[in-house]
């Protein structure tokens, strides 16, 4: 009989959640590095097969063949500037490597997905402070504003079952049975002896 709250469960839990998080920044880190590709591709889409939804949403397809214009100059002019897109990705990477930690270790990693979660409240002052400043739709910024959003949730998600199995870990600790601190991995914690 498996115990769905249990601490081999909570972690289990945490970890899909993880894991789907990583997913998604690999994604976005990745789809950062050929954006003239992208845009080529996207412009094109809204221009053939998916013109209904160019049609629907004309400021769409002006801004998207907008950016487009300005990325291929960009490339051909001052491909220089594509590097700050580069690090963009880079830093995407770097930072679903750092999730790693909670991944292994949630409780003692918890500051990496608290990390995460203050960042996603940064997104929102950026976008409205810098879209305006760099000549950025209105409409943009809010989907740009909707990724600290959509990031946060499964982070305040991850972040309070990973104060439950902290608790629930503890709990087991005090009560004299051995303290788990990844118990998928079948590793307890060590104690010091005081």
């Amino acid at each position: 009989m498996s115990d769905t709250n249990g601490p081999r469960a909570l972690l289990t839990r945490i970890r899909v959640r993880l894991v789907v998080f990583i997913v998604c920044l690999v994604l976005s880190g990745a789809t950062a590095f050929p954006l003239v590709a992208e845009l080529r591709l996207l412009d094109g889409a809204l221009t053939s097969w998916a013109a209904p939804l160019g049609d629907a949403f004309p400021g769409l397809a002006e801004w998207i063949a907008r950016v487009r214009t300005g990325l291929e100059g960009a490339d051909a002019d001052a491909p220089y500037l594509l590097y700050g897109t580069d690090w963009l990705a880079f830093a995407h990477l770097v930072i679903a490597v750092a999730f790693y930690g909670p991944y292994r270790d949630p409780v003692r990693n918890i500051w990496v997905v608290e990390f995460g979660m203050i960042a996603c409240v940064g997104i929102v002052p950026l976008a409205l402070i810098c879209g305006p400043v760099r000549g950025i739709p209105f409409w943009w910024s809010v989907i740009d504003m909707s990724f600290g959003v959509f990031g946060i949730l499964p982070l305040l998600a991850v972040r309070r079952l990973i104060k439950r199995l902290e608790a629930l870990t503890a709990a087991t600790a005090a009560g004299g049975g051995p303290a788990l601190s990844a118990p998928a991995t079948g590793t307890a914690s060590r104690t010091s002896p005081a």
